[in-house]
């Protein structure tokens, strides 16, 4: 099998017969890749002037529903790829982080664009005052730039490193250009391929380039980005690439030596130390080692090193090493023999400055197998903290308090992960706060999570992937935050209807359109963005004040003891409860009768003004503040609420959330 690349909307044969592509484990060729150059300049030109308007054309929920019907036929297939996924020696729990982490990616962010993503046009953080009188301000909005990502990704993770970086960036709007790394490249041709056969994204969304990577980023511009995984010297090179210094976003997510910390607490005996050795052998041996995020470095109290160094050895000695295929294997080969030989004379140089436990040697005529490495070095040893065996291999460093700990971690000069393993909440904040600027994540595990966490080297879509310094100083994932990445933050200046017409949501001070009927008779399609109605007055008796602390228990003394009340410098006196306030405010602007408002599903943003006292009168203004398709037959609608006083003065504001039918 030739590898082919996927461009302007067809299957591309390269025109040479490649060079082989061999199973990590058996040494049988499963296909051949191109040593030409990819046809960049088509894909990139492709991408704009086909996918850009194609995705633009689809709303953000649109997009998300695209995510979630895509992720869930790829689940459905997950094991059609499992012989592939075999062939680069990954085990079948491996390819459960591959393929499983993958395809659970589209469908997490097909969720959160659908719950965080509204509108055709995002705003960022609130609203800016920029008069005293209300009318000029200015709101911070994320807009397409109209450009192409491009994806070099690296060969441990061929599926679900190219559908983390896919999947915000669909969502954003913004065509792939996805370059895989050549000795895993058939796993991700295939998944591309039936993506393609779905037919369910648009054309140009996603492009794939198999082959070398010649000349790609000199086709990119300012409107454009890259997203990087793989090595720091890599990442350093494309950092000074022309593209990048012209204004190209480049996104560097680098190996790094990521550190486990063993809290002097996790002695022999409890849970902490029975889930630290089992951590540190499961990320020394899933993938064979080979994850940026694996624990390369681990700290351990120097009067118990002796110990735990034996008890590791004992468990890293026992696991079985084969081809992947067979059940009872639980730590396949790696990836090519090129990788085994780059980790072999890796581990001689960390091997050189310290204690071997465990070396590593696999006899073996067929395959890149290479078995567990464990060398135990001194606090002083440098390599351990330079140099990274991209494979099954840890060190052993001995500290001696908690700031010596920070110490041995701050001198790999950032990473993407550590993890603390310890159940004495001192010596966790002291680590946290100590290590948090220069991890991109931290995992503190104890008993507490320890049947809910999912483990040390898992990025999760949720939370940010990427770390500072040697870790690349990018930032991958991370929920919304990745789909913002592709965006453009504009900071737009005007009065409130300028900023409610470009952002499709109310402004307080827009103009308000008084309706008619009441707007909760309205179906969404029915409604306009400033449809209002403005209630009737309703004043606030003192009997209303002492029926409702009777009745809900809340005898807070600014509601029912005049004395303390009066001493009170804020109130003065006896106010109404905030939630009285609330509840009257409902009960003047709900409408009774049976209609398109199915339900009353929230409040953001409440805030209480200033007191209501007995005697003070009460109104509300309510404006349909945005309009949400959720489904084909019904909708959010947020509404703006105003609880205002006999002067047009706001006792409280907030945003009232309803599902209303379309």
């Amino acid at each position: 099998m030739l590898l082919e690349s996927y461009v302007r909307g067809r299957w591309v044969q390269p025109d040479d017969d490649g060079r082989p592509l061999l199973d990590a484990s058996t040494d049988e060729v499963v296909a051949h890749v191109s040593t030409r150059p990819a046809p960049a300049s088509e894909a990139v030109a492709y991408a704009r002037a086909v996918g850009v308007p194609a995705l633009a054309a689809l709303s953000y929920a649109d997009r998300a529903a695209l995510l979630k019907a895509l992720g869930t036929l790829l689940m459905s297939e997950r094991d059609s790829f499992a012989d592939l996924s075999y062939a680069t020696g990954a085990t079948a729990k491996d390819a459960q982080i591959d393929l499983d982490g993958g395809f659970g990616t589209l469908l997490a962010y097909a969720s959160r664009g659908r719950r965080e993503l509204t509108g055709d046009v995002l705003v960022d953080g609130p609203v800016e005052p920029l008069g005293r009188q209300g009318t000029f301000l200015a709101q911070h909005v994320l807009t397409s730039r109209g450009g192409v990502t491009v994806q070099l990704n690296a060969f441990n993770f061929p599926v679900w490193g190219m559908l983390e970086k896919l999947a915000p960036a669909l969502l954003a709007g913004v065509p792939s250009l996805v370059k895989p790394a050549p000795q895993t490249a058939y796993l991700t041709e295939a998944v591309v391929r039936r993506i393609v056969e779905t037919g369910l994204l648009p054309d140009g969304a996603l492009q794939l380039l198999v082959g070398e990577p010649d000349g790609l980023l000199d086709q990119l511009d300012p409107r454009d980005s890259v997203a990087f995984t793989g090595s720091a010297r890599t990442g350093a090179l494309l950092r000074a690439h022309p593209a990048v210094l012209r204004g190209v976003r480049l996104t560097v997510e680098a190996d790094s030596l990521n550190g486990c910390v063993l809290g002097p607490d996790a002695s022999p005996g409890t849970p902490e130390h029975e889930l630290f050795l089992t951590e540190v052998v499961g990320e020394v041996t899933a993938k064979a080692g080979q994850r940026c995020t694996a624990i390369r470095r681990v700290l351990i109290p120097r009067d118990r090193l002796d110990e735990v160094a034996e008890a590791l050895a004992e468990r890293l000695g026992a696991v079985r090493i084969g081809d992947p295929r067979d059940p009872d294997t639980t730590m396949g080969a790696l990836v090519s023999k090129a990788q085994r030989d780059t980790v072999t004379e890796a581990i001689g140089r960390l091997a050189d400055e310290g204690r071997t436990l465990l070396d590593g040697k696999v006899d073996r005529s067929r395959g890149a197998f290479v078995g567990p490495s464990l060398i135990l070095q001194d606090d002083e040893a440098r390599a351990v903290h330079e140099v990274e065996a991209f494979g099954p291999v840890v060190t052993l460093l001995p500290y001696d308090t908690p700031a010596h700990a920070l110490d041995l971690l701050a001198r790999g000069r950032g990473s993407l992960v550590t993890s603390i393993v310890s159940h004495d909440p001192g010596f966790v904040r002291t680590m946290v706060l100590g290590a948090a600027g220069g991890h991109g994540r931290l995992l503190v595990l104890d008993r507490d999570c320890a049947a809910e966490q999912t483990g040390h080297g898992s990025p999760l879509p949720g939370l940010v992937h990427g770390g500072p310094g040697r870790a690349g100083g990018g930032e991958e994932l991370g929920g919304v935050r990745a789909v913002h990445h592709h965006l453009q933050r504009t900071a737009v200046q005007g009065s409130p209807d300028t900023l409610t017409a470009v952002t499709g949501r109310y402004v307080t001070g827009a103009t308000r359109r008084a309706v008619g009927e009441h707007p909760f008779r309205r179906r969404m399609s029915e409604l306009t963005v400033g449809d209002a109605v403005t209630t009737r007055r309703r004043v606030v008796s003192r009997e209303d004040v002492d029926h409702f602390a009777a009745f809900t228990g809340d005898t807070f003394y600014a509601h029912t003891d005049e004395t303390a009340a009066a001493a009170n410098p804020l109130f003065g006196g006896i106010v109404a409860h905030g939630y009285l306030v609330l509840s009257l405010a409902a009960g003047l602007f709900v409408d009774p009768a049976p209609g398109p408002v199915l339900a009353n599903t929230g409040l953001d943003r409440l805030r209480f003004v200033r007191p209501v006292k007995p005697g003070d009168a009460i109104h509300v203004v309510l404006t349909c503040a945005s309009l949400t398709p959720r489904s084909a037959d019904q909708g959010e609608v947020r509404w703006d609420v105003q609880v205002l006083d006999d002067d047009d003065r706001p006792v409280a504001t907030y945003e009232l959330l309803t599902m209303v039918q379309a």
